[in-house]
């Protein structure tokens, strides 16, 4: 009978080298298969409808229920419906809603439902979000935009407003012990997308210590890889991996996760890829 051999140290630092490789190997792309191509307006109208199917389930008391900074989740869907309001003012021409305040300038709105029934204020919001498509369907997707401190276009506006009304279904699903949901892949994609572009802008405000290439991998649905270039020093960057899941990745930047929760895999510096994704979560309104 033969002895089972020894197993064999592998050689210090085979993974990441393995994985770097790897990495190197694959031009960043998109997933496969690739998700149908939708307009920024359709995602929005997809996340609407999911929230909108989630309101209609509701009991009264569960309307009650504590959600998000202290409101119950009608008062978070009066939160929303005062973001809307300011969203028309800003595609109808009003200037004041650039320097309104995301949270400050909703709160009499979100204070206001109070003692309404559920479904009043579940009917205020579906006329509110149906102007919202209404404009925006309208609108020009380059139309300059500005509202909450946010200079965009009609198009960005579109999926920063698909990011929040997906990012609050979920606050509210969490409120009532429901599972999270992902949106479907062409949604996800543009959020995705969405978020890689705007990141390099977060990281110039997190003082990097050196330029950073970053190779960001986003896995499932939605997901690709992109190669950004982080940091405006002329110096020679330093070379950064990440590996994660497309619908972490955005809940990452719907600051609904901490890089220390998220699944991740860094090549590369990990401080630097740490201080990355902590400028990610930035991105996000509440």
């Amino acid at each position: 009978m033969s002895t089972p051999a020894e197993p064999v140290a592998l050689p210090v630092g085979l993974r990441e080298r393995v994985v770097t490789a790897a990495l190197l190997a694959r031009p960043p792309g998109r997933a496969t298969p690739a998700a149908e191509d939708i307009p920024a307006v359709e995602g929005l109208r997809r996340s609407v409808d999911s929230l909108g199917e989630l309101l209609t389930s509701l009991s009264e008391a569960q309307w009650n229920a504590p959600a998000l900074r202290g409101l119950d989740i009608q008062g978070l869907i009066g939160h929303l419906i005062g973001v809307e309001d300011d969203v028309h003012r800003a595609l109808t021409g009003d200037d004041g809603a650039a320097a309104a305040d995301h949270i400050a300038s909703t709160q009499s709105i979100a204070d206001g439902q109070h003692g309404r029934p559920g479904d009043a204020t579940r009917h205020d919001w579906v006329a509110a979000t149906s102007r919202t498509l209404a404009l925006l369907a309208a609108a020009d997707p380059e139309q300059p935009v500005a509202v909450h401190g946010l200079r965009l276009t009609a198009q960005s506006l579109c999926i920063v407003r698909t990011f929040e009304v997906w990012t609050h279904d979920n606050d509210i699903r969490h409120a009532l012990g429901q599972p999270q949901t992902d949106p479907d892949a062409s949604t996800l994609t543009l959020m995705t997308q969405f978020a890689t572009g705007v990141l390099p802008r977060a990281a110039a405000l997190r003082q990097l210590p050196a330029p950073v290439a970053l190779r960001l991998v986003l896995t499932g649905p939605g997901g690709g890889t992109w190669q950004l270039r982080l940091g405006a020093n002329p110096q020679p960057p330093v070379d950064v991996g990440v590996i994660t899941g497309a619908s972490a990745f955005c809940r990452l930047v719907a600051n609904r996760l901490t890089p220390r929760d998220l699944t991740h895999h860094v090549t590369g510096d990990p401080a630097i890829a740490t201080t990355i994704l902590h400028a990610a979560t930035t991105l996000a309104l509440d």
